[in-house]
């Protein structure tokens, strides 16, 4: 998986590398982490090498910024007042200080609105492809999770607590045992027949259960491959109100609704199976990544709340909770150490489909993540571009004189800012994942 990842990062940047020599513009590092470096090579004008840190990469590439107007070409004015201003001039020094003579026309300023657009988007677009490919292949060699008809134990409840008061019970001491218990129920039963009806959806168990109070009812399980058939007497208990779909009806103070009814004591779900999927099936299951994705983004600065909690207050973390590249790194090797296999499969090709899974959602995380139109990001070049191919465009249509290059180097104080914030995030979920992991399968 570290070497998935790594692979990913080093497209990612030659996503930006080749368009940016297709277009003349003379890059010269491409590296692939942070920090000191470990290793590198020059070939022709680019120095190729790897850094300490494996949390990103990056190419460089001469005139990012272009000089003030009334600047000389190549030069700077001296030292102006102000940290922000002094910070713009020194990122254009540091822009320009490559430039040698006979270099004026390969600086990056100077490409044409489309071409920085294809620069810039290049590496996003690299992971958009890396995730694709990985996607089809998951989908269409291995199959995607389905729901199936019927209905399967996911757990069964050790003794009988009212629904009103299950969040607050941590000991069965002095409590029933559960119907379901006391019938011999277990963990991956797959309901087949209630009192001789048939189970077809999760949401028979509760129909065919709760009117069954206390009555013994036949209930036949497949088990390891074996029919086997149950006795259990459902009991009178305070339990949720379902609704059509067989899920809690909650009141408008978020309670949940509850009723007297019959009461087996377990947990529920629609078994599901892996099922192959035509490669016209893609183009919706990449859409549905990429909301997915876009969504949980949006979320990010909510749930960082319950990240600081559970690394300082002991709290539990969110499943579908954000996670570090260390983070990602533990679920891959939980899994690939069988420690997932409730939820990834117990066979070695399982837990491999189940990386090849991880590694298409990471590389889509970080096409939609580089779109976010703010420097130092992808998409904040991109906006940069855009912006100055509108401020021409308008001109033109005015008859005025063309405005020149946009200046991204004015919006550095804001590059600034989104970077110290990143680095806080990463701190954080990277000590988070250190100290109290996100766990997966129980």
């Amino acid at each position: 998986m570290t070497a998935g990842v790594a692979l990913s990062i080093a497209l990612h940047e030659v996503g930006h590398l080749v368009p940016a020599k297709r277009f003349g513009v003379r890059v010269t590092q491409y590296m692939v982490g942070f920090g000191p470096t470990v290793w590198s090579r020059r070939r022709g004008e680019t120095e190729y090498g790897v850094k300490a840190v494996p949390l990103g990469g990056y190419i460089r590439m001469i005139g990012m910024f272009p000089p003030r107007a009334g600047d000389a070409p190549g030069m700077l004015r001296a030292s102006s007042t102000g940290r922000f201003s002094q910070l713009m001039d020194e990122a254009r020094a540091a822009s320009l200080e490559e430039v040698r003579p006979g270099d004026e026309h390969r600086v990056f300023y100077r490409l044409r609105v489309w071409q920085k657009v294809l620069v810039m988007l290049g590496g996003p677009s690299m992971n958009l492809v890396i995730g694709v490919v990985l996607l089809t292949l998951l989908a269409t060699v291995h199959g995607i999770s389905t729901p199936q008809p019927g209905a399967e134990v996911v757990s069964v409840a050790r003794c009988v607590v009212p629904a009103t008061a299950a969040a607050d019970t941590t000991s069965c001491e002095g409590r029933e045992s559960t119907p379901a218990l006391v019938a011999g129920l277990q963990a991956g039963d797959r309901l087949v027949t209630i009192a001789g009806q048939p189970v077809e959806s999760n949401e028979d168990v509760g129909t065919l259960i709760r009117p069954a109070t206390g009555r013994p009812v036949q209930i036949v399980v497949e088990r390891d491959g074996q029919r086997v058939t149950l006795t259990a007497t459902p009991i009178s208990n305070t339990v949720a109100v379902l609704d059509d779909d067989g899920l809690p009806v909650t009141r408008a103070d978020g309670t949940v609704e509850t009723t007297q009814a019959g009461f087996l004591g377990v947990t529920t779900a629609a078994p599901t199976a892996y099922v192959r999927q035509p490669v016209t099936a893609v183009p919706g299951l990449l859409w549905s990544s990429v909301t997915r994705t876009a969504q949980a983004l949006v979320e990010v600065p909510q749930r960082m709340v319950g990240v600081w909690d559970a690394a300082f207050g002991g709290a539990e973390r969110e499943v579908d909770g954000p996670i570090s590249v260390v983070g990602v790194g533990r679920v891959a090797g939980d899994a690939s150490a069988g420690k997932l296999d409730a939820l990834t499969g117990s066979s070695v090709g399982d837990r491999l489909w189940f990386l090849v899974g991880l590694l298409a959602s990471l590389n889509l995380m970080l096409f939609v993540f580089n779109l976010v139109p703010l420097l130092p990001l992808d998409g904040g070049h991109v906006a940069g571009a855009l912006w100055e191919g509108t401020k021409r465009g308008w001109a033109r249509l005015r008859r005025a004189p063309d405005p020149g290059y946009v200046d991204v180097a004015k919006a550095l104080p804001v590059a600034y800012s989104v970077a110290v914030v990143l680095i806080g995030v990463s701190v954080l979920l990277i000590y988070a994942d250190l100290v109290n992991p996100v766990r997966l399968g129980g």
